[in-house]
């Protein structure tokens, strides 16, 4: 219910946030909209009346003067153009500029007002228009506010000695007010209707669209949900085709990790009881022996005789051995598993340590019928390890070997120098392993003859695996059925700067 509400809450914000930005693009198509409009009718309607000031002066000024005798500006005959041009378009304005661009006269100024006799258009917009042939958007000054810029039409006249320029404005102020009061109601109106019908059209597009977009949102959360309740194995299918195909991909590889790791765990917690009932049961065999025969020892100690008190003695002595073989072995092992011991790893010639090692074993090979024998070049190189960690290795694998090789076979301990490290290899004649039980070998409590399961301590194989693991290195075994066993492993070569 939880994981609806958070989705349900994603999607309304999603769509809240789609329909502000569909409202601000709205309003800045509007304004957008507005602008390129009035541009576009203001360029238009200068382009259509280009010529109009050309044409006024051909025509009104062909047989009437601008000005009388006495240079005075002819008001009759500005009064007949203004009549005519509002006639035609009441947007129109028509001024008389001199030279200098002083407004010499027009109907829609009041002339007796000081402030008219100071307005003073800018000629530089009006001689580039006339260069240009009204070809170009150009915008000039408003007489009637200076500080405001229209469209106009212009051209240069030269009667009877009085030069000047006929300037038209074509958007007047009066129109442009009316104008913009019609066109604001308009766009006022549109916009109105416009966005409502927008936003409706919208929020449903925007609501299917983002319901269609977030589906493979709902997937993860979906797969999200049945992990919490317990469907560990359940996936996203397809992952890699979804729109979120990183995330899916992403939830998938971790909901994978998540279930190793459990399954590592429940295996971990399985070895922990099996590894606690075999401890039990090994320490329980050893102590049982050594508490039987104390007990005998002590109830009928005047009734043995000196044999049967002295092989009393030596069984109590070889239980407390291989009970303290036992407990030795998992506090080495336990220290190995929780990485207490940390290599002091020099160099040293591994050869002289299986040397040692050989004359250690030859008499317990000797007292077994088995025929011990070493391997080795003269010029094996240095090795670069820990040399106690090594030593304990090999014993290990030299216990293993003569454990199960049968009187009258051989082991072999055999050094072999490579190109940048050494083999070390020891080989028995006993029974072999099976293949499909060689991998567990190495674990906890594991030990096979044959490939049948025997029961004992089972921790020299596993402390092996480590020692090799914290050398990074690994031990390899070949084996088949009645033809020996075969352990090896590497260690990397000393170089010599």
């Amino acid at each position: 219910m939880k994981n609806s509400i958070l989705s349900v809450r994603f999607i309304l914000k999603l769509t809240l946030s789609f329909l502000a930005i569909i409202l601000l693009a709205g309003i800045g198509y509007t304004i957008t909209s507005i602008y390129l409009s009035n541009k576009y009718f203001y360029e238009t309607t200068q382009r259509l009346h280009a010529n109009l000031a050309q044409d006024l002066i051909e025509e009104k000024f062909r047989d009437t003067q601008p000005f009388d005798s006495t240079g005075t500006v002819n008001k009759a005959l500005f009064g007949d153009i203004m009549h005519d041009m509002m006639a035609v378009n009441r947007a129109i304005e028509v001024y008389l500029l001199d030279n200098t661009g002083n407004v010499e006269y027009s109907v829609v100024l009041d002339h007796d007002a000081p402030e008219t006799k100071q307005k003073k258009v800018n000629l530089a917009p009006i001689k580039k228009f006339i260069n240009d042939n009204g070809g170009n958007y150009i915008l000039g000054d408003d007489p009637k506010d200076l500080s405001k810029q229209t469209i106009f039409s212009a051209a240069h006249f030269n009667k009877d000695g009085h030069e000047g320029y006929i300037y038209i404005i074509l958007a007047g102020e009066d129109f442009l007010a009316t104008r913009s009061d019609l066109f604001n109601s308009y766009f006022m109106r549109l916009g109105l209707g416009g966005s409502i019908l927008t936003l409706v059209f919208a929020t449903l597009l925007g609501i299917l669209a983002i319901w269609y977009l977030t589906r493979s949102l709902r997937k993860i959360i979906y797969a999200a949900k049945r992990f919490q309740e317990g469907d560990l194995r359940y996936r996203i299918e397809n992952a890699e085709k979804t729109d979120l195909a990183n995330v899916a991909s992403t939830y998938n590889s971790m909901a994978d990790t998540i279930l190793s790791d459990i399954e590592k765990i429940k295996s971990v917690e399985q070895l922990r009881q099996e590894l606690i009932a075999n401890i039990s049961h090994d320490l329980r065999t050893p102590l049982s022996i050594i508490q039987g025969y104390i007990e005998t020892l002590h109830m009928k100690d005047a009734e043995l005789s000196a044999e049967e008190r002295a092989e009393y003695l030596k069984t109590v002595i070889r239980s407390s051995e291989r009970l303290s073989k036992l407990v030795s072995q998992l506090f080495e092992y336990s220290k190995l598993e929780a990485n207490q011991i940390q290599p002091e790893k020099e160099p040293f010639l591994i050869s002289e340590l299986a040397n040692d090692i050989h004359r250690n074993y030859s008499l317990m090979a000797e007292q077994k019928n088995i025929d011990l024998k070493l391997s080795m070049a003269d010029n094996i190189p240095l090795v670069f390890a820990d040399i106690s960690l090594v030593e304990r290795a090999i014993q290990n694998l030299m216990d293993n070997a003569l454990k199960f090789t049968p009187e009258g076979g051989d082991v072999t301990v055999k050094i072999e120098a490579e190109e940048d490290h050494v083999e070390i290899t020891i080989k028995d004649s006993g029974p072999g392993i099976k293949k499909d039980n060689q991998a567990l070998i190495f674990e906890r409590y594991r030990q096979t003859k044959a490939g049948q399961q025997k029961e004992g301590a089972g921790l020299g194989l596993a402390i092996v695996k480590k020692i090799m693991e914290i050398h990074d290195s690994r031990i390899k075994v070949f084996s088949k059925p009645e033809e020996g066993t075969s352990f090896s492993f590497s260690l990397p070569v000393y170089a010599v700067n």
